[in-house]
C-alpha cells in the first residue's frame, strides 16, 4: 500500500503547505538578503533552491512568481549591465531554459519566471541559484515593486516529475517594501460645510511613487485663505508618522476657503482641496472610493489594511471593497461582511458591503454590486477559483442573469470596466444598474457612458480607483499596466449614512473626478413647471412633483419652454475649461479666459487608448523640436510613473509616456508668441505647426484606435479662474432624452464629470 500524500497542486489544496512530508520531497528556498527594500529603488534579491527528494527530472521546471498587482520591474535574461537582469545557475551544470510570461501561472500569483531543465536532472540537494537584479556584471538591480508592503512575497513552484503539474515550495520568501523619504505632501478638508460646523484638517506626506512617507519631526506652519477656529499657526510633527490630523476646526462665515501647509522657511508644501461654506445646504458632499480589492482577491495586503488605509490614510468618508466574485471564498465573505460591519460608523465613515461579479465580456462584463446591509448572498459568475462548489448553483454567469436574481435584493449595481469591461448594450436593468464608472486606476472611459446614453439609459457618473495597490482613496499607478491616478465619487448626501448613499447612488445624486475635490454643482431651471420624478418613469408607475430647477442625476419631464443650465464649480486648481454636453455632443466649451493671443504658452496633449479591452495601453514616446524660437520653462502634465518622464535638450525635448484613455502632455513658455514652428512626433501620430497658427481652438490630429490623438493649444501664461459660475440656454434633443451635464479639465490635468440631468420628451 501508498501512504504517501499525492502531490495534489497547492493552490488547489493550500492545507498542504506546511506538511513535512511534502517538504522533504518538493525542497526548500531561502532568500537573501532578508532586510527591507524601498519602494522603486533598485536591488539585488539572490534566490537559492535546494531540490528535495524527487529532485527535477529532465524537462521539469521552476517558477518563481509574484502577485498580478506587483509592478517590480519585467525580467529580462540577455542584458547583464542593464536593469532587471535575472541569472540562474545549476549546481550540477543543468542546462536551462529561462522565460517570463505576465500570465505564466494561476490567478494571482500569475507574474512568472519559468527555469525549465532543458538537458540534464537535479538530485536531492542539488541547488539553482537565482538572482533577480544580478549585478555581477553591471545591472543596477531589479527594480522593486513601487507600492510599499510589508509582506512581499515571491513564491517557487516546482513541476519535479515533469508532468506540468506544479506544487508550492513551501516557506515562500518574504521582504518588507518600505515606502522612500517624503517628496510630494497632500492637506485635505471636506469640501462643503454649514456655517459652524466642526471638521479636521488631515496631513499627509508621500514619497515620489505616492506610498505614505513616514517624515522626521519638524515644525510646520497652517495658514489659511478664510478665518478658521481653531486652526494654529503651527504643528509639531511627530517623527516617523506619515499622517497627521488637526482636530476641532470650524469655519462660521459662508464663502470659499482652502488651508495651506508650508516648511519651516516659509515655502508651500502643499495646499489643501477646497472648502465652501454654505449657509443651508439640503445635500453635502462626501467623498467615497467604492471600488478596490486586496491580497485575498487580486489586490495587494489584507482587507483589513485596505479599510485602515481608506479611512486613516486616504481620509475618505465611504469606501467599498469589490472583490473579484470567482475568487471570494464564504469564508472571505464572511470576514468582508464583517469588516463592514466593524468599521461601518454613521456620521464619521461608513462602508458599503459587496463584490464585483467578474463575468466574461460576452456575458455583460465587469459589474461592482453594493448592498445595504452585510450577509447578502453573493451570486458568483463561476466557481473559477473556488474550489467549495456547495453553492455552485446560486451562480449567474451572465449579465442578465445577475439582474435577474439581484432584484430580489436591496443592491445597486455600476458598471465597470476592468481587465473585462461591462457591455451594457447587451445587459442592463435600469431598476438596479444606476452608474457608469468612466475613470479609474484602469484608466479614463467615457466611451462606457456614451454606450449607455446610445441606449437610452438613464444613468450617473461615478469615478473609483480600482485599487490593487493596498491604496484605496490615493491609488497612484506605479509601473505596471494601470496608467492613470484613481479616481474618486462625490455623494451629495443629506447625512453621512449608508441608507443616504444607498439612495444617492439610486437617485445619481453624485460626480466623478479623477482623484481631485472639487466642488460641483450643476443644475437645470425651467421658465415653467417641470415635474421630477422619484424613480424612471420608464421602469414603471412612479411618484412625481412640479419644480422649476433639477440637480445633477435627477430625470424631469418639461412640455416646453427653456431649459438654462446652471453651472458652479470650484476647482483644485485654475479651471482650463468647461464642456456643456448633451449625450455625447458638446453644446459649448467655457473656457474662463479671453483668447490667449499673444500668450507665449502653448499645451500639447496625446490621448486616448488602443481599444476597450486588456490590451489598451497606447505608447506615446516621442519627440518635440521648437525652431526658429526658444523654449523658457517646460512643466509635464500627469506623468504619473516617475520612471517615464520628459528630458530636455535646449529646444528639443524626449519623454516616454503612455495613456489607457486618460491625457497626458506638457506645457511649453516660449521666447516669442509667434515666431517659428514646433514638430512633434510619436509613434500615432505627428504635428508640425506654425507656433503663430496656434490658438484658442486645439489643433489635432486623429491617431486611430480608441478616442486617439495628438493636439496642441494656446493657454493663457496664467490661469487663475479656479471658480467659474455661469448658465447656458441648452436646446433640447430633437428626439429622445436630453442628457445634460458637464465635463471639466483643470490646468493641472485633474478632471471631473456631473451625472447627466436627463429632460425627457
Amino acid at each position: 500500500m501508498n501512504d504517501n500524500p499525492s502531490l495534489t497542486p497547492l493552490w488547489a489544496d493550500p492545507n498542504r503547505v506546511n506538511d513535512p512530508w511534502l517538504q522533504s520531497r518538493i525542497g526548500r528556498v531561502t532568500m537573501t538578503p532578508a532586510g527591507p527594500s524601498t519602494a522603486g529603488d533598485y536591488a539585488e534579491l539572490t534566490l537559492v533552491y535546494t531540490a528535495g527528494y524527487f529532485g527535477i527530472d529532465d524537462t521539469g521546471a521552476v517558477r518563481v512568481v509574484t502577485r498580478f498587482a506587483t509592478d517590480m520591474g519585467r525580467p529580462q535574461f540577455s542584458d547583464p549591465a542593464a536593469p532587471n537582469y535575472v541569472s540562474v545557475e545549476a549546481s550540477n551544470g543543468a542546462q536551462l531554459e529561462l522565460r517570463f510570461d505576465m500570465k505564466g501561472h494561476v490567478r494571482p500569483w500569475d507574474r512568472t519566471i519559468g527555469i525549465r531543465v532543458l538537458q540534464g536532472f537535479m538530485r536531492e540537494g542539488d541547488t539553482l541559484t537565482i538572482r533577480l537584479g544580478d549585478r555581477r556584471e553591471g545591472s543596477p538591480g531589479m527594480r522593486m515593486q513601487t507600492f510599499s508592503e510589508p509582506d512581499f512575497r515571491l513564491k517557487l513552484f516546482v513541476d519535479p516529475i515533469a508532468t506540468g503539474i506544479f506544487t508550492e515550495v513551501p516557506s515562500s520568501p518574504r521582504v518588507d517594501i518600505a515606502a522612500g523619504p517624503p517628496a510630494v505632501w497632500k492637506a485635505i478638508v471636506p469640501t462643503g460645510l454649514r456655517p459652524g460646523d466642526p471638521f479636521r484638517l488631515s496631513l499627509k506626506a508621500e514619497d515620489r511613487w505616492g506610498n505614505p512617507a513616514p517624515a522626521p519631526a519638524r515644525v510646520l506652519g497652517l495658514a489659511a485663505s478664510a478665518a478658521i477656529g481653531g486652526l494654529p499657526d503651527t504643528i509639531a510633527w511627530p517623527d516617523g508618522e506619515p499622517t497627521l490630523v488637526v482636530d476641532g476646526l470650524t469655519a462660521s462665515a459662508p464663502g470659499d476657503l482652502t488651508v495651506t501647509l508650508a516648511d519651516e522657511a516659509g515655502e508651500i508644501l502643499a495646499e489643501s482641496n477646497p472648502l465652501r461654506v454654505q449657509p443651508a445646504p439640503p445635500l453635502l458632499p462626501y467623498w467615497g472610493d467604492l471600488h478596490g480589492q486586496s491580497e485575498e482577491t487580486i489586490g495587494t495586503s489584507s482587507a483589513l489594511t485596505y479599510f485602515r488605509f481608506a479611512r486613516d490614510r486616504a481620509f475618505l468618508d465611504v469606501v467599498g471593497h469589490q472583490g473579484n466574485d470567482f475568487q471570494i471564498t464564504r469564508e472571505f465573505y464572511d470576514e468582508l461582511n464583517r469588516l463592514t460591519r466593524e468599521f461601518h460608523a454613521p456620521g464619521r465613515f461608513i462602508t458599503l458591503p459587496g463584490y464585483e461579479w467578474s463575468g466574461n465580456t460576452g456575458l455583460g462584463g465587469d459589474r461592482n454590486v453594493y448592498f445595504a446591509d452585510e450577509n447578502r448572498a453573493i451570486h458568483r459568475s463561476s466557481h473559477a477559483l473556488v474550489t467549495d462548489q456547495r453553492d455552485l448553483d446560486s451562480d449567474c454567469n451572465s449579465a442578465a442573469e445577475l439582474f435577474r436574481r439581484l432584484a430580489a435584493h436591496d443592491a445597486v449595481v455600476n458598471a465597470h470596466v476592468g481587465g473585462r469591461y461591462a457591455d451594457v448594450t447587451i445587459a442592463h436593468d435600469g431598476r438596479i444598474e444606476r452608474s457608469m464608472e468612466i475613470h479609474s486606476a484602469w484608466g479614463t472611459f467615457e466611451w462606457l457612458l456614451h454606450d449607455a446614453l446610445d441606449m437610452g439609459y438613464r444613468v450617473g457618473v461615478v469615478c473609483n480607483s480600482d485599487d490593487h495597490k493596498g491604496r484605496p482613496g490615493a491609488s497612484y499607478p506605479g509601473a505596471s499596466t494601470f496608467g492613470a491616478y484613481g479616481g474618486l465619487t462625490c455623494l451629495l448626501l443629506p447625512e453621512l449614512t449608508r441608507a443616504a448613499a444607498i439612495d444617492c447612488l439610486r437617485r445619481r445624486h453624485h460626480y466623478g473626478t479623477t482623484g481631485n475635490r472639487m466642488v460641483l454643482d450643476v443644475r437645470a431651471r425651467f421658465d415653467r413647471s417641470a415635474e421630477l420624478f422619484d424613480e424612471d418613469p420608464a421602469l414603471g408607475p412612479t411618484g412625481s412633483r412640479m419644480v422649476t430647477e433639477t440637480m445633477m442625476g435627477d430625470i424631469v419631464r418639461c412640455p416646453g419652454g427653456a431649459v438654462t443650465l446652471a453651472v458652479r464649480a470650484l476647482g483644485s486648481a485654475p479651471i482650463e475649461r468647461v464642456e456643456l454636453r448633451r449625450g455625447r455632443e458638446v453644446l459649448e466649451t467655457y473656457r474662463p479666459y479671453a483668447a490667449p493671443r499673444d500668450s507665449r504658452r502653448v499645451r500639447v496633449i496625446w490621448e486616448g487608448a488602443e481599444y476597450r479591452g486588456r490590451g489598451r495601453q497606447t505608447i506615446w514616446d516621442g519627440t518635440a523640436a521648437v525652431h526658429g524660437n526658444d523654449i523658457v520653462s517646460m512643466r509635464e502634465i500627469n506623468f504619473w510613473n516617475p520612471d517615464k518622464s520628459i528630458a530636455r535638450d535646449g529646444d528639443n525635448l524626449v519623454w516616454q509616456a503612455l495613456t489607457t484613455g486618460n491625457f497626458g502632455g506638457f506645457d511649453l513658455v516660449l521666447r516669442d508668441p509667434a515666431a517659428g514652428r514646433i514638430a512633434v512626433a510619436t509613434g500615432h501620430a505627428t504635428l508640425n505647426l506654425a507656433i503663430a497658427e496656434i490658438g484658442a481652438e486645439p489643433v489635432v490630429c486623429d491617431a486611430g484606435g480608441l478616442a486617439r490623438r495628438l493636439s496642441a493649444v494656446r493657454l493663457p501664461e496664467q490661469l487663475d479662474r479656479r471658480a467659474v459660475e455661469f448658465e447656458r440656454v441648452v436646446p433640447r434633443a430633437l428626439t429622445g432624452d436630453s442628457a445634460f451635464y458637464v465635463a471639466i479639465v483643470q490646468e493641472d490635468g485633474y478632471q471631473a464629470w456631473s451625472s447627466p440631468i436627463y429632460v425627457i420628451p
